[in-house]
């Protein structure tokens, strides 16, 4: 069907994107399939409308508290609340598309999973050279105290959020593991709220996948994790606290759930035994899901000033007596060094050929492939190993030359400390943004949850937008929107 530009002028004028996969328009302007009946929507709403909406929306957001703390630039705005700005076009994902992103996410997740074990105990990835091995005892987040440690339900992340992103060719890729503390599963749900509502009829025509199964999943999964087989075990999520950045997804969650939500202080250990305080007394607390940086989790084991931690829990979680999701150390597999071995794992662990392609990677402690990138920095995405949420990061082609010299030099002292990839190019959704509708580059963060027997995907996911334009930076953190996510 070909785009009627005259009939949506005042919606598309002058929307363009013609280097990039664009995911609602193909060649020559024709709006693809899945999109006809949302495009057919919009064809009956003015711009006034749509704006006047996305404003009633915000509003909304703010009044219930669903927010995220961004951090500025300057002094005067570097811990600004602010609602997450939320798209009303949403993203499309076709079943057969989704069907081979879910496979691809359950075998990545699965590897990865047998990794970590692998790291904690045999380490045979590292003794047959598929791995180095001071790529794994150098990183930060490998935890010495793990070593031998079996994890209840053998599920070291029973949470994981791996980042895709579709190329100019329309070909998916991984962009990164996150495996430690993954955010933003609660927006997923706002919103396909939002959507649901604002444009019901629209939704249910186009039978868009459920996602309310999600977080049965989720509190299944970590439910199996029990290690004192009771069969209701007590699920608490530690939270940092009302002044964290994610405190709104970490207080949906709980609720949605039907798990308590604690911080440090409601949490104590007694004979190696986690119990949470209550009005009635103590109740021994069976699975903790942390939202708690691995160093701040116990401040007689890690940092001894941390006040966010339970002092004894490691030892409790040593002992077996509780479980924490995700296990502690589980950041040594999403390093991102550590993530351009992920298909030699699938391989070597599986013995499969990996479902979805990472983005080729280069190693810069590797002389042949630092000299290599350091000639064509203007060319390439240079990211600290270390760091995540769009921090530390070079975008080459839109750098300065003081900014490419900085990293030249970092890069010089510091190669351990980064990897660099190829510029990708992320594709296109149209987006409300401004007050006018323009294209902007997204991503999908997919959310895969892994309990004791199996694994399950939340269909859709988040998607991502980068509001700015022309910026490659989806992250939240870094003022970066979102999208409800249909599977149809």
């Amino acid at each position: 069907m070909a785009m009627p530009m005259i009939q949506h002028k005042h919606l598309f004028a002058n929307y363009s994107c013609p280097a990039f996969y664009d995911e609602m328009f193909g060649q020559g302007g024709k709006v693809r399939t899945p999109y006809a009946a949302v495009m057919k929507q919009l064809a009956m709403m003015s711009l006034e409308e749509l704006n006047r909406k996305y404003e009633a929306v915000q509003s909304q957001m703010m009044r219930q508290g669903i927010t995220f703390t961004l951090n500025g630039s300057s002094d005067e705005d570097a811990s600004l609340e602010r609602t997450i700005p939320f798209d009303l076009i949403p993203r499309i994902i076709t079943g057969q598309e989704w069907q081979q992103l879910e496979a691809g996410l359950k075998q990545r997740v699965k590897a990865l999973n047998l990794f970590i074990a692998d790291c904690y105990h045999d380490q045979n990835i590292m003794k047959d050279g598929l791995v180095p091995r001071e790529i794994v005892v150098n990183n930060p987040y490998f935890l010495k105290a793990m070593v031998g440690m079996h994890v209840p339900g053998h599920s070291y992340i029973p949470l994981a959020g791996i980042d895709i992103i579709r190329s100019e060719t329309g070909k998916f890729y991984v962009l990164e593991d996150n495996l430690r503390t993954p955010s933003g599963l609660s927006y997923v749900y706002k919103n396909r709220l939002l959507m649901s509502t604002l444009f019901s009829e629209l939704f249910y025509n186009n039978r868009v996948r459920d996602i309310d199964r999600g977080l049965g999943e989720l509190r299944r999964s970590l439910c199996s994790l029990d290690p004192n087989g009771k069969s209701e075990p007590l699920v608490v999520l530690l939270t940092p606290g009302i002044y964290n950045a994610a405190y709104y997804d970490h207080t949906f969650l709980a609720q949605e759930m039907g798990i308590e939500l604690v911080e440090s202080r409601d949490l104590t250990v007694i004979d190696r035994k986690v119990y949470m305080r209550t009005m009635r007394g103590l109740r021994q607390v069976d699975v903790i899901y942390r939202r708690v940086d691995d160093e701040f989790l116990d401040p007689t084991v890690f940092r001894a000033d941390s006040v966010l931690g339970i002092p004894g829990l490691i030892d409790a979680y040593l002992a077996g007596n509780v479980a924490l999701a995700n296990a502690p150390g589980t950041g040594v597999a999403d390093d991102k060094a550590i993530y351009a071995y992920v298909p030699d794992m699938i391989r070597y662990y599986l013995n499969e050929e990996p479902l979805l392609h990472n983005v080729p990677t280069y190693i810069l402690s590797r002389p042949y492939e630092r000299e290599y990138v350091l000639s064509k920095l203007s060319e390439m995405v240079v990211k600290e190993r270390s760091l995540s949420g769009g921090y530390g990061m070079l975008i080459g082609p839109s750098a300065t030359e003081e900014e490419l010299q900085r990293f030249a030099d970092l890069i010089t002292q510091y190669p351990e400390r980064y990897i660099a990839q190829p510029t990708m190019k992320l594709s296109c959704s149209p987006s409300l943004t401004d007050g006018h509708i323009a294209p902007r580059h997204i991503d999908l963060r997919a959310f895969v949850f892994t309990g004791a027997a199996d694994s399950y995907v939340v269909p859709g996911g988040l998607t991502r937008v980068a509001l700015q334009e022309g910026s490659l930076i989806v992250n939240s953190s870094q003022g970066g929107g979102t999208k409800d996510t249909w599977v149809v």
